[in-house]
């Protein structure tokens, strides 16, 4: 199986994008999406970005690597009777059964990030993009101190170093390296533009039973305590993790957890 397929089928991220709700309808709704517009979800998991959009009256494809991730987007559209929502299986870096040019927007929130060949991701999504159209893309920040970077360094400590060859999603957040790929992709680096901008997650418990969400459903940090319990590492990486999400919890609640998480949105006018 690819690997990247294997990562994200690991665990349930459904469990972990149900504390993301709130803020992918927010940067939903800031994007001016109207009825009828043709919009291309990339790295959609269950729907975060994609639901929204659809109940703005887009017309949406979501494609996801993940097939459980596919299968929970679609029957999260049919229980909100979203005829216009459509999901499938798909390669962000190889979209080549879709035709040039067919959507309005392409948007990725933290998800073709992780799909290997960078390049060949910028490609295919300059290509779908019709003229006057826009690429959104959410992306982490490399040694940015808030959660989802923070989560992904620990985790990344614990486990063996990767393949060589192996470019990190993390690059995605670099605005050199984004520039890069879209301008070998042809687009004019004067129409690719950045904000800094932020994702809060919001969970219904307390910080260390959100660290156990990742720790059980999230394919990256359960990589983490595999290789961290061979090692006998694991309540290491537990107190770690702990920690991150004690201090950066900002919910007054001690039954709730709330953490905003800072990252890259990148704008890119066809």
């Amino acid at each position: 199986m690819n690997p990247n397929q294997a990562l994200w089928e690991k665990g349930d991220f459904t469990r972990i994008a149900a504390t993301m709700r709130e803020s992918g309808k927010a940067l939903i709704q800031r994007l001016a999406i109207t009825k009828g517009t043709k919009v291309l979800d990339l790295g959609c998991g269950d729907g975060t970005t994609a639901m929204p959009a659809a109940k703005l009256g887009a017309d949406v494809l979501g494609i996801d690597i993940a097939r459980n991730l596919v299968e929970a987007g679609k029957k999260r559209a049919a229980e909100e009777g979203l005829t216009n929502l459509k999901f499938q299986e798909g390669d962000a870096s190889n979209l080549e059964g879709l035709p040039d040019q067919s959507f309005d927007v392409v948007v990725s929130v933290f998800g073709a990030m992780f799909a290997p060949k960078p390049f060949d991701v910028a490609k295919e999504m300059v290509r779908l993009t019709r003229s006057g159209g826009r690429i959104i893309m959410g992306n982490w920040i490399p040694n940015d101190p808030t959660l989802v970077a923070q989560i992904l360094r620990i985790s990344s400590s614990y486990t063996p170093p990767p393949p060589e060859g192996f470019v990190s999603p993390m690059t995605w957040g670099v605005e050199s390296d984004v520039i890069e790929r879209f301008t070998a992709a042809g687009v004019p680096a004067d129409k690719i533009s950045f904000v800094r901008d932020t994702f809060t997650f919001n969970y219904a418990g307390t910080p260390s039973a959100f660290v156990e969400e990742f720790r059980r459903y999230y394919g990256p940090t359960m990589n983490a305590f595999e290789a961290a319990e061979k090692n006998g590492r694991a309540s290491e990486l537990q107190k770690e993790l702990e920690t991150l999400f004690t201090t950066q919890n900002k919910s007054s609640d001690s039954n709730r957890t709330s953490i905003p998480a800072t990252f890259l949105r990148v704008t890119v006018a066809r």
